[in-house]
């Protein structure tokens, strides 16, 4: 029991190294200055305690969408560093890589460029009991690609007229579909940018593109309204996540994500783990040395 105990305690280590990365972040950039007080280190026992118990409830989640064999798709739309990534980590983190899947789609090569725009993420689309994260998703072309002049006119028009039969056709055909929009204002944005400039572990996440994007904030802006105008509709909503703030960001699009569902926990077989078999012709080869990763550590 002690062994399980500790092994338990090593799962949750994994959350800890996340947020750690986050106290590196928000100090590199100049947003957290002051000690630890007893109220931060409050929030945060308080934080860690509602994210276990709602992913103990998206296992929950997981299994009954499983059993009812469901498809689900959850796009993640925002501005750079807007904390997409860190709710998709919360989110998949406990949850059975095979069932819940992340498709973060790099930019169109020459071949997809001649293709029907949405063509390419049909592929990535779920069969029954998969969930499917869009780290951003076909709203590329009303976002970057208008502000960035990727696209023509006519094409961004298009988009429009396509994206809400696009999504009819996929609700019609059993997907449930969930449309989040992490939103922050211009100056979190600033403070997380410089935390990446800072910090050499996350410098990978800055793109030329994320620096023009600084630049361009209020055609983004722009962009933005006119997107939820043309394709905020009454079966594909937007819903929009105040994303300041971090840990709250995560826990309220959980929470929400998972009001999305009359979900039930689903009754399994006890697991009985069954004897080891003994053969008396079977002996263990050693291995050779020269097989085994030194122990440095």
């Amino acid at each position: 029991m002690q062994r399980l105990r500790e092994d338990l305690k090593d799962s949750y280590d994994e959350e800890l190294e996340l947020e750690h990365e986050d106290l590196l972040e928000a100090t590199a950039s100049g947003a957290l200055l002051t000690p630890e007080t007893e109220e931060y280190r409050a929030n945060r026992r308080i934080y860690f305690k509602e994210l276990f118990r709602l992913q103990a409830e998206l296992v929950k989640l997981q299994d009954w969408i499983v059993d009812k064999n469901l498809k689900v798709v959850v796009l993640f739309e925002g501005r750079d560093a807007a904390g997409k990534g860190g709710v998709i980590k919360r989110i998949t983190q406990r949850l059975n890589p095979r069932v819940c899947k992340v498709v973060a789609l790099p930019a169109p090569n020459m071949r997809e460029r001649t293709q029907w725009y949405f063509q390419r993420y049909i592929p990535h689309l779920p069969a029954a009991g998969e969930i499917v994260l869009f780290d951003r998703s076909w709203y590329n072309r009303a976002g970057v690609e208008r502000v960035m002049g990727f696209c023509d006119d006519a094409q961004y028009e298009e988009f429009f007229i396509t994206a809400p039969e696009f999504e009819k056709m996929l609700i019609r055909s059993g997907i449930h579909l969930i449309k989040y929009w992490f939103s922050i204002s211009d100056e979190e944005q600033s403070l997380r940018f410089l935390g990446r400039i800072h910090d050499p572990l996350k410098q990978w996440k800055l793109s030329p593109m994320d620096l023009e994007s600084r630049k361009r904030w209020e055609d983004y802006t722009k962009a933005k309204e006119i997107m939820f105008e043309r394709t905020h509709k009454p079966d594909s909503p937007w819903w929009v996540v105040q994303a300041n703030d971090k840990k709250k960001a995560r826990l309220n699009c959980i929470h929400h994500l998972l009001s999305q569902f009359p979900y039930e926990e689903v009754d399994h077989p006890s697991i009985v783990l069954p004897a080891r078999e003994y053969r008396e012709d079977y002996s263990r080869q050693a291995v050779p040395d020269e097989l085994i990763v030194p122990n440095i550590y």
